[in-house]
């Protein structure tokens, strides 16, 4: 049993942190939201949606957001064409909680801990952003790749951003798992 102390210590913490994590996102997602008499999206949703124009605009892109009176999500425009809606799950907190989980189990000092959690996080969230600046740019100049950019582009630019944090941490703040 000692064997597998640190397996099933790493499994409690990265399952515990995150079981909290999401029952308080999702707290927040019912607080939030507003899905009866209308459609109003969480405000990280939005302002990700915001940031989003305020970053293409800043590269001379016209564009620019409206709530979805149809669904939860804000429909993003470049140059008054339609390319695509920014909902709860483009706000990339479902991959900053996974990325958490992740630095809370195999945790260093508290004081380490929690400024590589604040960076990573932010790194995650600008790296969000400019994403779906990107992929709105290049959905509108071929929109044929919509379906190839949503599918393997946008989770892989996310996902391999919080994959290449981890292996960083693990490489150069832990040096007691290098083994």
């Amino acid at each position: 049993m000692k064997k597998y102390k640190k397996i099933i210590l790493f499994l409690l913490k990265f399952l515990g942190s995150y079981a909290i994590m999401v029952f308080l996102y999702v707290s927040y997602l019912n607080v939030t939201q507003e899905k009866e008499n209308q459609f109003i999206c969480d405000p990280m949703t939005q302002e990700v949606a915001e940031q989003t124009v305020d970053l293409l605009t800043f590269f001379n892109v016209k564009s620019f957001t409206d709530q979805s009176v149809d669904e939860l999500s804000f429909r993003l425009f470049v140059e008054d064409k339609f390319v695509a809606r920014v909902v709860e799950g483009c706000n990339s907190v479902s991959v900053i909680i996974l990325f958490i989980a992740f630095i809370i189990s195999f945790s260093a000092s508290f004081k380490v801990t929690m400024l590589y959690i604040l960076a990573g996080s932010l790194i995650i969230y600008i790296i969000n952003v400019i994403r779906i600046a990107f992929i709105a740019v290049v959905i509108y100049k071929f929109p044929a790749f919509t379906d190839f950019l949503h599918q393997i582009i946008f989770p892989l630019i996310i996902y391999g951003t919080a994959f290449l944090l981890w292996v960083i941490w693990i490489n150069y703040f832990l040096p007691k798992y290098k083994k």
